[in-house]
């Protein structure tokens, strides 16, 4: 197995779904996004420790390589939410 296959299995295995509009990982339920590039720039290892930190009240957590500006963020939570 691929070591990007390891990490598309670990964020499955945890709820996510690729969304290739939004090249993100984004599971609905703990209200997290993993950029695509984040994913491929990464070890499995740190992937798994982000799946599993907690996330703060009802807020998204958007895990990209740099951190995202509050417009675009309050942009990707208005297209999630919908």
């Amino acid at each position: 197995m691929t070591e990007l296959a390891v990490k598309e299995q670990l964020l499955k295995e945890a709820g996510y779904t690729y969304k290739p509009d939004r090249e993100a990982y984004i599971n609905r339920k703990v209200r997290k996004v993993f950029s695509i590039d984040f994913i491929e720039e990464h070890e499995p290892g740190e992937i798994a420790s982000k799946i599993h930190e907690a996330t703060p009240g009802s807020e998204w957590t958007f895990i990209f390589n740099e951190e995202p500006s509050d417009s675009v963020k309050r942009e990707l939570a208005r297209m999630l939410n919908a």
